[in-house]
């Protein structure tokens, strides 16, 4: 009888521990959370903090939550454009990244050298702390390299002792010729077509620089026939503006296989929607998905949610999920965040399984 009560003392506590290891949460999106370019991290002490664009002047704010649910608002945790700062403006799309008890931040911001006045004098900066949440201060009094244009939305791979920086090239004064943008201007609508487009780039260890020349790897399609080409030129079919972009890419590995993720058309508009691309090395080449996109809107549809785009991805309970902005009927302009779960089907074909605005389940581990 002691034996038989031990047994069942055990097969109790192991449930108990168990059930705190793995806890099951309801969610709903979106979630109380006003970001754009969400990215969330979960630190070594077991909590989820999330940061990204908006809520703050000349710099960014964070939030933290133990169940990805409930988010507690910590405030700003990265001050910009102070008077030694190399940045003065524009900060967007925070990634941190948890380094030998370190926390890297990534972000964009405009760059204080400006001698020829550019509007858009965006370039990638590092900034450090001890702890998640701040306060992080700049690594160096520069950006992390200049390309001589303007860059945004940085994203790091780790492997093999190696460090790959992907980043956006920004539309501006990046005119391409395409036959998207040869149709734009017999319209009478454009004279030319900007584009964005992604590249790569390996990175020195301490961040203070790139190592060898960036690489492309995603850029809108040239001809009017291509499968991506309608829904990566919508922002410009549908009239709203002469840039297409290519944007807020997102890398990870599944097996053997790099999947880049990627975010085409206005960040400010309906059409914003995410698609992904897969390469054997991650410096590519990658080959874009027959069934991009693989986020968009649902208002066409009878749903809620616009605007849907700059993903980052991250797994918990055994599970995908793609972490997004947003934006609904109710809050108008303001991004919003959003949580979907994902997978990889055979064939290295990833769905995301949004936007959602049901009750959902979530197994946080």
């Amino acid at each position: 009888m002691i034996l038989k009560n031990s047994f069942l003392v055990i097969g109790m506590l192991l449930i108990l521990f168990g059930s705190a290891a793995c806890r099951r949460q309801t969610f709903q999106n979106p979630l109380p959370v006003a970001f754009g370019d969400p990215f969330v991290l979960k630190a070594s002490d077991g909590k989820f903090y999330m940061y990204g664009t908006g809520g703050i002047q000349d710099g960014f704010r964070a939030c933290v939550s133990s169940d990805l649910v409930h988010w507690e608002e910590l405030g700003r945790v990265y001050q910009g454009n102070t008077a030694d700062s190399w940045c003065v403006a524009n900060f967007w799309a925070p990634e941190v990244y948890e380094i030998q008890g370190k926390y890297y931040m990534l972000f964009s911001a405009d760059w204080r050298e400006n001698p020829t006045n550019e509007t858009e004098n965006f370039r990638i900066g590092v900034a450090v702390a001890d702890k998640p949440f701040g306060p992080f201060t700049d690594l160096m009094n520069r950006p992390v390299f200049d390309p001589g244009y303007p860059i945004i939305d940085a994203n790091l791979w780790f492997e093999d002792g190696r460090i790959y920086l992907y980043y956006s090239r920004c539309c501006y004064k990046h005119p391409v010729q395409s036959e998207i943008a040869d149709w734009a201007k017999a319209q009478g609508w454009y004279n030319e077509i900007e584009e964005s487009w992604v590249y790569g780039v390996e990175l020195k260890p301490d961040f203070s620089g790139i190592i060898n020349e960036p690489v492309l790897l995603l850029r809108p399609p040239v001809s009017i026939n291509d499968k991506q080409a309608e829904w990566e030129s919508r922002s410009v079919t549908s009239h709203e503006v002469n840039r297409r972009w290519t944007e807020g890419s997102f890398i990870f590995k599944n097996k053997n296989t790099y999947y880049m993720m990627y975010s085409a058309n206005y960040f400010g508009g309906k059409n914003y929607a995410v698609g992904y691309a897969i390469s054997e090395n991650p410096l590519g080449p990658f080959i874009k998905a027959a069934n991009n996109p693989v986020l968009q809107k649902n208002t066409d549809s009878g749903g809620i949610v616009s605007g849907t785009g700059h993903n980052m991805v991250f797994s918990t309970g055994g599970k995908m999920y793609c972490v997004y902005h947003g934006r609904t009927e109710k809050t108008g302009d303001e991004r919003v965040v959003f949580i979907d779960p994902m997978e990889i089907l055979p064939g290295n074909k990833l769905l995301v399984y949004g936007p959602d605005t049901e009750p959902q389940t979530i197994i946080i581990k």
